[in-house]
């Protein structure tokens, strides 16, 4: 076996893993599929989390995940996918973050290391076994690359600032709710 080939076999093996643990979270969002809640519940708990409207934000991030998922496992559009996947992830770490790093502790590790892989697929490319290769790279040019990465970087910085704005606002609003009204 070349080096090639063995790199293009853990690349797809990479792949389809990562792939496919994005696109079950994204199925569960979007269907309920493998222990999820329905999509009004899944929206109540995002609304919570500072994600508005709830409901909208579920459906944009379940279809990320599903969607960018099953195209890194296929390797098709792969920077686009990449970079799609990694903007989810930064904000699903966001949300985490104030419980520090380790997952045990609820911490952002594991969204983080989705994203990082997401994005490392996007940068390296899908390898000789993706559908990206059998359509000629149509959907992998050079420069998708960068064009995916920085339009999901800003989209990403405008959901998370939203949303630590939405939740700053729910503090103030409980602050003004705890103060006793003077006479």
């Amino acid at each position: 076996m070349t080096c090639h080939s063995r790199r293009d076999l853990g690349l797809l093996a990479l792949r389809l893993g990562t792939g496919a643990v994005i696109a079950a979270h994204g199925t569960q969002k979007l269907f309920g599929w493998f222990g999820g809640g329905d999509i009004d519940g899944v929206a109540q708990a995002f609304e919570a989390m500072g994600f508005r409207p709830g409901r909208p934000s579920v459906i944009a991030s379940g279809l990320v995940e599903a969607g960018g998922g099953a195209l890194l496992a296929l390797g098709l559009a792969t920077p686009a996918a990449g970079a799609a996947v990694a903007g989810g992830m930064a904000a699903a770490t966001s949300v985490h973050a104030p419980n520090g790093f380790f997952a045990t502790s609820g911490g952002f590790e594991y969204p983080a290391v989705l994203g990082w892989t997401a994005a490392s697929i996007g940068l390296m490319g899908a390898g000789r076994y993706s559908l990206d290769r059998v359509t000629c790279h149509r959907l992998d040019q050079p420069w998708m690359v960068p064009v995916a990465f920085v339009t999901t970087a800003a989209a990403a910085i405008v959901i998370i600032r939203r949303r630590a704005e939405a939740l700053a606002a729910d503090r103030r609003a409980d602050a003004a709710d705890a103060t006793p009204a003077e006479d």
